[in-house]
């Protein structure tokens, strides 16, 4: 008798899980309740972090380290990776490993002055070791700096009025006077640079970098205000003196606007990032083969059907014909809600009336026991919500 398989593909439940130990944690739960199951773990990711360790993992990889630079200039150790299989000769990077919120400590949020320059050291890293097809995840940012601090890395100078380069941080592209590409990296020119993100905000305006994700890192409203114009700016010297339109290319401001700076310093694309994580890893082959598929994030709320992980599971499981099981933290509306309809069945991990702090500590626990009571509903031979 053939068991059944479960192909268990999450993301990470942020702030409490990363993707693979939530995969772990509801390979537990489903093992318990369906002991003869045949188990394939796929966690995923979307661009954000953990992407680095997803597409490494799953196409038997290797993981690298970097010296770098965090937010506001101090030294760490900073890992990215190349992917195995058919991805052999891509590197894979991710900004928040350098230039990430979460190396902050809350009092040091300060979008002003936080730079991406960590972030430009590992793409040199990924260039000095022979790669020249590069994914950028973007997401998990500290900065709003339209990514100067990139292109600082990688030998660009953005000087002032008096020809004085410019100091770390956003605020300072309100006195950027012109750009000098002579000493940008020459490799850029032949590199493959790929930006992978779920946000589609423009770079400036009521949709672009600063108002809407500022005040996330730290932006105050008048901060904030003042970082859209200074980017504004940025973008219409780049504009000028690189003959490249950022302001309004979708997903230009993602991470503070560090996906404009790839566009315009090292030619990028930018692509959804669970559509080519999704391809790199196999995802549809694996659904394919499986009987049942189980995903799971945080919040499933409006925000997930926009490139998110588990819309995108759920759409592959749809398009093969296989049923699809979400599990996550809470969920907008209830799991018989609106949101809820891309799935067969959605189970909630957290208790209505269990502190938040309690669900974080305990997110491992909830969500096993939350796959073993979907485990349980499949054996019962439920077939909707």
């Amino acid at each position: 008798m053939v068991s059944m398989r479960i192909l268990v593909a999450p993301q990470e439940f942020k702030g409490s899980l990363t993707a693979k130990e939530a995969a772990e944690a509801i390979a537990r739960g489903l093992r318990r309740a369906l002991p003869e199951a045949e188990l394939d773990l796929l966690p995923l990711a979307d661009g954000g972090p953990g992407t680095v360790e997803v597409l490494v993992e799953a196409t038997g990889g290797r993981f690298f380290q970097a010296d770098a630079h965090d937010p506001l200039g101090r030294p760490l150790r900073a890992r990215w990776g190349a992917l195995g299989g058919r991805g052999e000769g891509t590197a894979v990077i991710e900004m928040a490993a350098a230039s990430g919120l979460a190396l902050l400590r809350p009092e040091e949020h300060d979008p002003r002055r936080a730079s991406t320059f960590g972030t430009g050291e590992l793409l040199r890293a990924a260039l000095d070791a022979g790669y020249r097809r590069i994914i950028v995840g973007v997401g998990g940012s500290a900065t709003n700096d339209g990514g100067a601090g990139l292109a600082q890395a990688l030998g660009a100078h953005l000087l002032d009025a008096r020809d004085r380069g410019l100091p770390p941080g956003g605020a300072a592209l309100a006195r950027l006077a012109r750009i000098d590409v002579a000493g940008l990296d020459p490799r850029l020119r032949e590199a493959e640079i790929v930006v992978v993100t779920d946000v589609t905000n423009p770079l400036c305006g009521p949709e672009g970098a600063s108002l809407v994700y500022g005040p996330q890192k730290g932006a105050s409203e008048a901060v904030a205000r003042e970082l859209d114009a200074a980017l504004a700016h940025y973008a219409e010297v780049v504009r000028r003196d690189l003959g490249v339109d950022v302001a309004e290319v979708p997903g230009a401001g993602a991470a503070g606007g560090l996906a404009a700076a790839l566009i315009a310093f090292c030619g990028a694309q930018v692509r959804p990032g669970f559509e080519v994580v999704a391809e790199a890893v196999g995802l549809a082959g694996r659904v394919r083969r499986a009987d049942l598929v189980v995903t799971g994030e945080g919040r499933l709320d409006r925000q997930s059907a926009f490139g998110k992980t588990t819309a995108g599971v759920a759409r592959a499981a749809r398009e093969a014909g296989k049923p699809v099981v979400a599990l996550v933290g809470s969920v907008e509306g209830g799991p018989q809600g609106e949101v809820a309809r891309p799935f067969d069945a959605v189970f909630a991990l957290t208790p209505d009336l269990a502190p938040p702090d309690e669900a974080l500590a305990r997110a491992a626990e909830l969500l096993s026991a939350a796959a073993e009571a979907a485990g349980r509903w499949v054996s019962g031979g439920s077939k909707v919500h």
